[in-house]
């Protein structure tokens, strides 16, 4: 139950208003950003949440139990910190939001409505769109291990223990074309077809999974699982890990790390659970009535 302040009740009871929406996006980088429907900037706890910035949202449903609760943020592509290139990149994704309820004569007097995470991110010509999911959220997240054949840990990591950042798990490399979900590159002639298949890719800064690595005659391939969200030119410098698909044999050959693997390779399969057991004297009567 939200409880308002003994001042905010007042200014409500009184019939006229001065209340605006603020919206605090906190991103992964821990970059923070205010945004307000009102006319001019109001600071809360001295930070300014800027003006017009093309923010909006929809009603706010909230719902007793479990349940997920959203609602959806939209607005126009006005504020210079909300512009196209970033989205594009997902630097909002996941970002972390506060909604307030405040009386922009005094800032003092506000309400917190919501808190959660931005969700999935769309976006068109000068206008955007962005789903707001209440933290309730992350109760459907999976927690803990999972017993599985494959490994269930990141390649690399303390988990892992396997040395990604020798020679003969990386490579760079430079730009040579570039297409909507793949490029070429070249300086990656030394490894085979595959290697860096489902490895990690950086290029501008940015980490892209890898769909396919194809060793050409010249050069090689890198396929992704869908087309960058920021521009790639001719040119630019890029690095590659890689790949692993979590299976034991991989771990064990191609990074010799099968004392640490991570998954259950030898556990019985479904077809053993459910079959059935068979009689143990039906051979025994046939060689009795042979």
């Amino acid at each position: 139950m939200r409880v308002l302040g003994a001042r905010l009740q007042v200014h409500l009871d009184s019939g006229t208003t001065t209340l605006c929406a603020c919206w605090k996006l906190t991103l992964r980088s821990g970059e923070t950003l205010g945004f307000t429907d009102h006319d001019e900037a109001v600071v809360i706890d001295g930070m300014s949440f800027e003006a017009e910035a093309g923010f909006s949202a929809s009603e706010i449903h909230a719902s007793l139990g479990f349940a997920v609760d959203n609602l959806e943020a939209s607005g126009a592509l006005q504020s210079g910190r909300l512009d196209e290139t970033r989205l594009k990149q997902g630097d909002y994704d996941h970002a972390a939001i506060e909604i307030w309820r405040v009386n922009w004569q005094d800032a003092s007097q506000r309400l917190l409505l919501r808190k959660g995470h931005l969700g999935e991110v769309s976006y068109g010509q000068g206008h955007f769109k962005a789903e707001v999911r209440g933290l309730a959220h992350i109760l459907n997240q999976p927690k803990g291990r999972l017993f599985q054949f494959g490994c269930d840990a990141e390649l690399g990591d303390a988990r892992c223990g396997a040395n990604i950042a020798s020679a003969t798990y990386r490579g760079v490399g430079t730009v040579t074309a570039v297409r909507d979900s793949s490029i070429d590159v070249s300086g990656l002639s030394g490894f085979a077809d595959d290697w860096f298949t489902r490895g990690v890719l950086t290029i501008n800064g940015k980490a892209l999974s890898v769909k396919r690595h194809r060793a050409l005659a010249t050069r090689a391939r890198v396929d992704f699982w869908q087309a960058p969200k920021f521009t790639i030119v001719l040119g630019d410098a890029i690095s590659v890990t890689a790949g692993c698909d979590k299976q034991f044999s991989t771990c064990k050959s191609k990074f010799g790390n099968g004392a640490n693997f991570r998954g259950f390779p030898h556990m019985s399969g479904s077809d053993f659970v459910m079959a059935v057991a068979s009689s143990a004297g039906t051979n025994n009567g046939a060689s009795r009535n042979s």
